[in-house]
């Protein structure tokens, strides 16, 4: 490796260190308790060190929520290739639990903290894409489910909302703890057997 490859390297791996770090922050302390300095000192490195890479903490909340959307994105992407749109469907919530379980502090970015949104709406732009986009993959399936005669007399968009609200909630609690909370028998399992009793109703509908 060239020490131009070399430096570039370097330079992707702190700036990954960089939004670890901020991750871990933004979901353990808050946004507004964040700031540069305490990112900066949690990797044990200057604050200037940071604004080389990112100008604001805004910034950084910014590319860590699209980071996580594509990467959710990227493996919806995987199962394109299922014909039957119901199959898909059932896929799409069995993967999007298991990003949820193991990124945990992620998933909270992405759709529990307000602060992503809130930055979002002060932007030029006000089209959450990322988020409209991963909606959208969700709805045509739904829709094509009905197509295939599934759901009927059901509406695609409310029933799409119904279906990714309930999966969220479920991961939501999980995540929070709240599950442990309220002394469930399987605690760690119950947001795959709550998943799998839902699909007994969803595939009467």
């Amino acid at each position: 490796m060239g020490t131009a490859d070399r430096k570039a390297k370097e330079k992707e791996e702190l700036k990954t260190l960089i939004l670890d770090s901020a991750r871990k922050l933004f979901v353990e302390r808050g946004i507004e308790q964040t700031t540069i300095r305490s990112i900066a000192k949690n990797i044990d490195y200057s604050i200037g060190t940071v604004y080389v890479y990112f100008r604001d903490k805004n910034a950084i909340l910014n590319e860590l929520h699209s980071i996580g959307f594509a990467q959710l994105g990227s493996q919806f992407q995987v199962l394109a290739h299922v014909e039957s749109p119901m199959e898909r469907l059932i896929a799409m919530g069995r993967l999007y639990i298991k990003f949820a379980m193991e990124n945990p502090d992620m998933y909270e970015l992405m759709f529990t903290l307000k602060a992503p949104m809130e930055v979002l709406s002060q932007a030029k732009n006000e089209e959450w894409d990322e988020g409209l986009s991963a909606f959208t993959v969700l709805k045509t399936t739904v829709e094509q489910c009905i197509h295939q005669g599934h759901f009927t007399g059901h509406q695609a968009e409310p029933l799409t909302f119904m279906i990714w609200s309930l999966v969220h909630g479920m991961c939501s609690l999980h995540i929070s703890d709240r599950a442990n909370g309220v002394h469930l028998q399987n605690a760690d399992g119950i947001v795959t057997a709550g998943f799998e009793e839902f699909l007994k109703i969803l595939k009467k509908l």
